[in-house]
């Protein structure tokens, strides 16, 4: 398994991460907020994300995921985690130690090929082999025009830059010409949905996949089919967490995970492990209480059941 993979999962196969933005403005006290401060729905509170990033760090997650929005769209109502993607991934570098850094996902038509592949691999110099590059050929139609590109065209844009990912440039420059930095282990490759491909072509070119949120049903089914092309490829995906403060609170449904108190958390995350996802990104937003309440509450009594060796 690639080294990167190896940090990420840890010796139990299984791991628990954090996607950015670290706010809760999908809560009801984060809407108030964000209509006082006059921020867009889904332009998040930042003014913690440092502080958030470092504690998450800290706290033993093994992942942080940030997502790549060009432009922010009033019709999607998400500006994720506002920052240029490879920007803030080489700032989150640069205040962390140890946390994975994820992309979920660049979307790869929108960018010159040449020059993410030179961003992906200082993220992952700079950060010592942090980087997991999910990428996607995008969902906004609205970017497309923007930046020149044809929407029709985005899958095989989307081909040929994986291709270029995954050779490292490699018999495609001019003699003697290279493209630094080098990395000798490449950071590993992960896709959003299929990008435009067949499962086949995904399952023969891509490291791992990330799939959308669904329930431990839902993930059987999609683990099934992964391991028809993918083989053993790590598969990884996210929750929607409201943690409430009483820990016996059942699991109640919300839109792409749940609310419920820690014992349901465990229940779900074990669900969701024997389902076969070997990875979790919990994604905040809806969270009614303080984010870093919930970050510390998970790390002290949710992580050492999951990361420490069984």
């Amino acid at each position: 398994m690639n080294s990167h993979f190896q940090r990420l999962l840890g010796p139990n196969n299984f791991s628990i991460g954090l996607e950015l933005p670290l706010d809760n403005d999908w809560s009801t006290a984060g809407q108030r907020l964000s209509m006082a401060e006059k921020r867009p729905f889904g332009a998040p509170d930042l003014k913690q994300h440092a502080q958030l990033a470092r504690l998450a760090d800290n706290s033993g997650f093994r992942a942080l995921w940030v997502r790549d929005v060009p432009v922010y769209d009033p019709s999607f109502g998400d500006a994720a985690q506002v920052f240029e993607i490879f920007s803030y991934l080489g700032y989150l570098a640069g205040i962390t130690q140890n946390i994975m850094l994820g992309t979920a996902a660049v979307v790869l038509p929108l960018r010159q090929p040449w020059l993410t592949l030179k961003a992906a691999n200082s993220i992952d110099e700079l950060s010592e082999g942090r980087l997991l590059l999910g990428v996607a050929s995008g969902d906004r139609p609205m970017e497309y025009p923007l930046f020149g590109v044809d929407y029709d065209q985005r899958g095989a844009l989307f081909r040929n830059t994986v291709e270029l990912l995954k050779s490292q440039g490699i018999g495609r420059l001019p003699e003697g010409a290279q493209l630094l930095p080098q990395r000798e282990d490449p950071f590993p490759l992960l896709v959003a949905g299929l990008g435009q491909q067949s499962p086949t072509w995904i399952g023969e070119h891509m490291d791992g996949w990330l799939a959308y949120p669904g329930t431990p049903q839902e993930h059987r089914r999609r683990v099934g089919l992964w391991r028809e092309v993918g083989a053993d490829k790590p598969y990884i995906s996210f929750l929607h967490l409201d943690l409430e403060a009483n820990p016996h609170s059942p699991m109640k449904p919300l839109r792409f995970g749940g609310r419920g108190g820690r014992m349901a958390l465990i229940e779900e995350l074990e669900a969701l492990r024997e389902s076969g996802v070997q990875h979790v990104g919990l994604h905040l937003r809806h969270s009614e209480r303080p984010v870093a309440e919930v970050v510390e509450e998970i790390a002290e009594c949710i992580l050492p059941r999951f990361h420490n060796v069984v």
